[in-house]
C-alpha cells in the first residue's frame, strides 16, 4: 500500500464558523490518514471560555494569543515531520495569515454551509462552550477563504464519512490508502 502522507509534512486548518463540523471532520480525517489531531479550542483560555460561555464573542485582541498558540502547535508538527489536522475557526483572513504565514504545508479546509443548515446543529448540540446566540457573530465576522489561499472547500451537507472522502480526494490520497 502507497504511504498516504506527502513528501513534506502537511498540517490542515479544518475551519468554519462554530457548528460547521469542524471537529467532528477534523478529528475524523486525522484518523482516516493516521495523522495527528488537535481541536483549537482546547488552546482557548479559561477567561476566553467562560467569556464566550457568557454570549460574548473574543474580539480580535482576544484571539491573538489563542492563535499563536496554534501557530506554535503547528510549528511543533512540521518542525517533527508530522502530518496534522487542526480543528481551528480561523474566520478572518488575517487569523489565517497568523495560522499559516505562507507556507504551502499548511492548507485550508473551509466547511461550508448554510446558515440554517448550522443553526440547527448549534441549537442541537449540548456541552459545549459556544451559545447558538454567538452564531452572527460567527457569520459577520467570516470572511471565507479566497482562491489565493487554496482552500479545500467542502460543503456540510454530506455525512462527515463524505467529507472526509472529498478532502482527501482533493488531496489525491487515493481512498484505499485510507485507513478505516
Amino acid at each position: 500500500m502507497t504511504d498516504p502522507r506527502p513528501a513534506a509534512p502537511t498540517v490542515l486548518v479544518v475551519m468554519g464558523v462554530s457548528g460547521s463540523g469542524k471537529s467532528t471532520v477534523a478529528a475524523l480525517l486525522a484518523e482516516r490518514l493516521g495523522w495527528t489531531f488537535a481541536d483549537g479550542d482546547d488552546f482557548h483560555t479559561a477567561d476566553s471560555i467562560a467569556r464566550m460561555r457568557g454570549g460574548h464573542p473574543l474580539d480580535d485582541a482576544a484571539r491573538q494569543p489563542w492563535l499563536e498558540r496554534i501557530r506554535t502547535w503547528i510549528d511543533g508538527r512540521l518542525v517533527a515531520g508530522e502530518n496534522a489536522v487542526i480543528a481551528c475557526s480561523a474566520l478572518k483572513r488575517a487569523y489565517r495569515r497568523t495560522l499559516i504565514d505562507g507556507t504551502a504545508r499548511v492548507r485550508l479546509v473551509f466547511l461550508e454551509g448554510s446558515r440554517d443548515i448550522i443553526q440547527s446543529r448549534v441549537r442541537a448540540r449540548h456541552g459545549h462552550f459556544m451559545p447558538a446566540t454567538l452564531l452572527d457573530s460567527q457569520f459577520a465576522a467570516l470572511e471565507p477563504p479566497g482562491p489565493d489561499e487554496d482552500p479545500i472547500t467542502v460543503g456540510i451537507e454530506e455525512s462527515p464519512d463524505a467529507i472526509v472522502a472529498a478532502v482527501a480526494a482533493r488531496l489525491d490520497i487515493p481512498a484505499d490508502d485510507v485507513c478505516g
